[in-house]
């Protein structure tokens, strides 16, 4: 049976960085040498500013994670990996959100329910990482308004069927959903 947890927040909230921890956890649970995760990054390095981001992500993960770059085949990443890795961890669902809108805007309702099956046929952890972009300001632009109102959409529905959800404030979890004890 699939166990995932969902982890929102926003910007600079610390998810990442919690999420990076819960899936150091089930690394060390298996008491293996060789227990490897699988983190599945979703930015593209566009800029310099974002260039700079990732390869700070990219130390602050230990020798224990293989990382994979993908911004928009989660689903297929997640089907072929499972049962590989001790955990998966997926960061972030934000970005994933919109490069689906840039590269293949008809396909997002698509990708959506393929991720959600994907993950309830994993047979092991999944972690999901996204930004909480409903609390702000109503966006000025259309595209930003569908942008946030597709991401609330995509958030009800894997918090319904993820086990756990997690909020991150400040570098500190709050746990919506779930039992943190597993």
């Amino acid at each position: 049976m699939a166990f995932n947890t969902l982890i929102l927040g926003g910007a600079q909230s610390g998810k990442s960085k919690y999420a990076l921890k819960l899936g150091e956890e089930y690394i060390k649970a298996t008491n293996k040498s060789t227990a490897r995760g699988l983190y599945v990054a979703t930015a593209q390095p566009l800029d310099q500013e974002m260039e700079e981001k990732i390869q700070r992500h990219r130390m602050e993960r230990g020798p224990q994670w293989e990382t994979v770059e993908e911004p928009t085949e989660i689903p297929n990443i997640i089907r072929k990996s499972s049962g590989l890795y001790q955990v998966i961890l997926v960061d972030c669902l934000t970005l994933w959100m919109s490069n689906l809108m840039e590269h293949k805007p008809n396909s997002i309702e698509h990708s959506a329910r393929d991720l959600f099956d994907a993950l309830s046929e994993t047979t092991g952890p999944t972690i999901i990482v996204s930004n909480e972009i409903g609390l702000g300001l109503v966006p000025g632009e259309a595209v930003g308004r569908k942008y946030r109102d597709l991401s609330g959409r995509l958030h009800q529905k894997l918090a319904e069927i993820c086990n756990r959800v997690i909020l991150v404030v400040a570098g500190l979890p709050l746990e919506l959903k779930g039992n943190s004890n597993k």
